[in-house]
């Protein structure tokens, strides 16, 4: 158990972490994470340290900083980084200490919350004008500030090199003529190195140092200082105290024209020194499939016609330095030189099902074909053996990546291991595959105009239009590590190590106290609790949507591996929508294909997770972000900021909208996570959606005044839901998270209610001008008298506005602009209400809607607000028995596709489609969370 400690100093408000799963690691390499706070529980100016303890009741070095504020300026949620340590605790407590306690509390321990108590070590950063070093105690990288090396070099702690000149490689060819299919043999490749802009230290320990480096891409034989490249580079990389291993995040934004050229091969290389050392002391390690290790020497004494002697073949295996040559078996000795060294290595993860290994024992001679395996762990370690008990050629380096099966093709090389200097490189889109073809997959089939594209949209699905099926400018974001170790590895800790790098530990708060802090709002709350255990009806509440939302969630985990949604651009996302008679995901159909954020499945896995805990929900919640926040977003180019609609294609869609970036998608991992610095960058970048609204119409082909429509900065057109949605919650986290931008986007988002307020029929006017200068909001062009209008879509409350809504009156309390309230609980009371109830309030009814089931949300949001059993009851009544999922309509249950049905054996559930399993999951989840202090949900069930 977490204990207390006994200094009356120290005791303070506090919150609780554990590991993800239940499971703490063998061995932690250090750790961020994020904790939520209450409204006013922890104020800046009198709050000056935070103490960390293990669940042995020992201070543990804490590195702190906020990452968002209540709108009061208490803190709301603040980012933690722990050290490396050799044993993981179970769990740990972080304290609040007020300035008078601090100055009570022994001076031990308030050393201790800075990460420097007695020997402890410390995370230290030099920077100087050409190179920035950082030192964990456990390594040493340097950093160029320019130049070819994104890592200069990885040192030991007595300074042996353990691996140098790390370097982005990235292969590029010309796109085939049309017609010619001849990939392999087409023209030659260019090679271009990663060329260094900029180095920056963004944090500098004690427990914690982050190091930023961008760049692009260039020619290999390019000459000047920096020139001009292709494909920009960001990658940061992660140090903690007493930590070996470093974590680099590696993004690349996508600049080419795939019409002219074309990316053959993308990785990350680097130099491992291997001089004065033995052939028989260097290693090779390469996880295999399901914790298997291919462990062998570069030269072997083992499985020969002589015999060495046991021990010599026990310290190979086991990667020790052998004994001398005179303490061998004579006659193998003197043979010994005969044995052959194997000097390159390859693995190719080429398909999520398999992947195929060889080596050489130099160039211009065979490969010999390797053991393979199915799914390849993505790491690999080249180094020595010391001789002599001497360290300063001892280790090499382990370098992995994650999702390195699922991100396919994927591949591994080692080089020059018999040489001087071995060279590692880690493919993040193998060369051994075919060329990435980023090419639109279809001509346009004669759509020319926009009647076209429209007719044909009413039979496929698709948007489609000249010259938006682009590419440019969208990216994707890749996790490696990288573990300077001083001595070769057993076969069992590589497995541990690739372990680690697959799923990396993460602490988390337990579900109800993020609740209970009310920090990512309270449209959801814990499914499983003791407080939901307290009557009979909510017991049964409980039970049955934990069930069904199991059941949900279950499947797209089945379908995912099932279906092999994996792939260097694909793998995180969900499929649209099921076609019975194939027995098949609509993969090749338009805009029934991949799901692009259509609908908030990202909102219903975060949900799930907060209302769970689950750690498989926080993973596959986790890659649908990497996924949609990178992929299905423009970062630059002409449609910067905007995401793209679903398709077969990720980018390509016309349909180009702020709904698809819409920042409350990656909102929760960013906070959970201690404000991961990439995601960060997502977030601000949505900002900047509003300007790409001015390039690019997103109603453009349905407007009545298409033909006179001209976006106006002081008077631009956009829906209330789904445009207003996702400007108001880029607004909202950038005020929440502080910054230089908060106060302007505080301005434009309490300015904008206000407007929304002031409209005669608030929400429901559909459409209205808004004011990108001030964030004013004003009635739409055909309605400049405001005397009311009244547009209702299905869509505009299912991508955020009912989460940032109740965020926004929740959170603001005297600050929300009078009216904005009432006019939200007008949208959410009549979206369901019968037309009669709609006609008299408004003097006509919204028409039939689409999409109940998941908007009797806002019935139970109303009723919530109010108090109102009757509008309770109605929800659960919507809920239960409008269009979606019911009792009545679906089986809850999969079927096993005929075997020659499918291309694989497969389950499928024909009744499921990503839309409606996110409606009815955020609408379970959300009805739950409003409605158990309201009404009994057994009372409310159709008889």
């Amino acid at each position: 158990m977490t204990t207390t400690p006994s200094d009356p100093a120290r005791r303070g408000k506090a919150a609780s972490v554990r590991w993800l799963g239940g499971r703490e690691p063998s061995t932690s390499y250090g750790t961020t994470f994020g904790l939520p706070w209450a409204r006013g529980a922890l104020l800046p100016a009198h709050t000056s340290w935070l103490v960390c303890t293990d669940d042995a009741g020992r201070d543990v070095p804490l590195q702190s900083w906020p990452t968002a504020f209540w709108a009061d300026g208490s803190v709301k949620w603040t980012a933690h980084a722990i050290p490396a340590a050799a044993r993981a605790s179970s769990g740990y407590r972080v304290e609040l200490v007020d300035g008078a306690q601090a100055a009570a509390a022994a001076p031990d321990a308030r050393a201790s919350s800075h990460g420097e108590r007695g020997n402890q070590v410390a995370v230290t950063v030099t920077s100087h004008d050409n190179e920035v070093q950082v030192d964990t105690g456990a390594i040493v990288a340097t950093f160029s500030r320019s130049g070819r090396s994104v890592l200069s070099s990885l040192a030991g702690p007595s300074g042996q090199i353990l691996a140098e000149d790390g370097r982005l490689v990235l292969l590029q060819g010309s796109t085939p003529e049309p017609g010619d299919d001849d990939w392999v043999s087409g023209s030659p490749v260019q090679r271009f190195w990663s060329c260094v802009h900029e180095t920056v230290v963004e944090q500098s320990g004690p427990v914690r140092a982050v190091v930023a480096v961008r760049g692009e891409h260039a020619l290999e034989e390019a000459r000047s200082a920096q020139p001009r490249g292709v494909v920009p580079f960001r990658l940061r990389f992660y140090f903690y105290a007493g930590s070996e291993a470093v974590r680099v995040v590696h993004t690349l934004v996508y600049d080419g024209q795939p019409q002219t050229s074309v990316i053959r091969g993308l990785g990350i290389r680097f130099q491992v020194p291997l001089r004065g050392t033995a052939l028989y002391d260097r290693h090779v390690r390469i996880a295999g499939a399901d914790g298997g290790v291919l462990a062998e020497a570069v030269q072997g004494v083992t499985g020969l016609w002589k015999d060495p002697g046991e021990q010599v073949r026990r310290a190979q295996r086991e990667g020790r330095p052998l004994p001398p040559v005179d303490a061998w078996d004579a006659e193998f000795a003197r043979l010994h030189r005969w044995v052959p060294s194997w000097s390159d290595y390859s693995l190719a993860q080429l398909s999520p099902d398999g992947f195929t290994a060889k080596k050489r024992t130099k160039p211009g001679h065979s490969w010999v074909n390797m053991p393979g395996g199915t799914k390849a762990g993505g790491l690999v370690y080249v180094g020595s053996a010391a001789r002599g008990g001497s360290s300063s050629s001892a280790g090499g380096l382990a370098l992995g990546q994650r999702h390195f099966w699922e991100r396919y093709p994927t591949s591994i090389d080692i080089r020059g291991a018999a040489g001087d200097e071995g060279e590692i490189t880690l493919w993040l889109y193998s060369p051994a595959a075919a060329p990435m073809d980023l090419r639109p997959y279809h001509d346009g089939l004669g759509e020319e105009s926009y009647d076209d594209q429209l007719a044909a949209m009413q039979i496929t699905y698709e948007d489609w239009e000249p010259g938006l099926a682009s590419p440019y400018g969208i990216s994707r974001t890749n996790e490696i590590f990288l573990f300077g170790l001083i001595e070769t590895p057993s076969a069992s800790r590589v497995a541990q190590l690739t372990r680690y790098l697959r799923e990396p530990p993460l602490l988390v708060a337990s579900s109800r106290y993020i609740y209970d802090t009310a920090a990512l709002g309270q449209y959801w709350s814990p499914l499983v609790d003791d407080r939901d255990l307290s009557s009979s009806s909510s017991s049964s509440l409980s039970r049955e949507l934990r069930s069904n939302l199991d059941f949900l969630f279950r499947f797209y985990q089945q379908q995912i591996a099932q279906r092999r949604w994996y792939g260097f651009w694909d793998h995180g996302d969900l499929m649209h929508t099921y076609d019975a008679d194939r027995h098949a995901w609509r993969y090749d159909v338009g805009g029934y294909a991949w799901d692009n954020s259509e609908l908030s499945p990202d909102l219903w896995l975060w949900t799930y997770f907060l209302c769970t805990g689950r750690e498989d929900a926080f993973r596959a919640a986790e890659a649908l972000t990497r996924h949609t926040g990178e992929v299905d977003v423009y970062h630059i180019g002409p449609y910067g900021g905007l995401g793209t609609r679903h398709g077969v294609q990720h980018w390509g869609d016309s349909c180009k909208q702020a709904r698809v970036s819409n920042a409350l998608y990656r909102r929760v991992y960013y906070f959970l996570s201690g404000g991961d610095e990439r995601v960060a960058e997502l977030l601000d970048e949505t900002l900047g959606a509003e300007q790409t609204l001015l390039v690019l119409d997103p109603y453009r082909k349905v407007r009545t005044d298409r033909g006179a429509y001209r976006p106006d900065p002081a008077a631009l057109s956009i829906s209330l839901g789904t445009d207003w949605s996702a400007l108001a919650s880029s607004w909202f986290v950038a005020w929440e998270r502080g910054g230089a931008q908060s106060s302007a986007a505080k301005q434009k988002l309490l300015r904008s209610m206000a407007g929304i307020a002031r409209l005669q029929n608030g929400f429901v006017t559909g459409y209205a001008l808004y004011d990108m200068r001030t964030g004013d909001v004003s009635p739409p062009a055909h309605d400049p008298d405001n005397r009311g209008v009244v547009k209702v879509m299905h869509l505009s409350a299912v991508f955020g506005l009912v989460e940032i809504c109740a965020e926004l009156i929740s959170c603001l309390a005297d600050e929300l602009p009078p009216g904005f309230e009432a006019a939200w609980l007008e949208y959410c009371r009549y979206f369901n209400a019968p037309a009669d109830e709609q006609r008299q309030r408004y003097g006509v009814d919204f028409g039939r809607l689409q999409l109940r089931q998941g908007h009797s949300r806002l019935t139970a949001y109303v009723a919530a607000r109010l108090g109102d059993e009757a509008l309770a009851r109605r929800a659960w009544d919507e809920f239960h028995t409008t269009d979606g999922y019911n009792a009545e309509s679906v089986p809850w249950k999969t079927q096993r596709v005929e075997t020659h049905d499918a291309i694989a054996p497969a389950e499928e559930a024909p009744w499921v489609s990503t839309n409606l399993t996110a409606m009815y999951g955020l609408a379970a989840m959300q009805n739950h969370a409003f409605l158990k202090g309201i009404v009994h949900y057994k009372q409310t069930l159709p008889m």
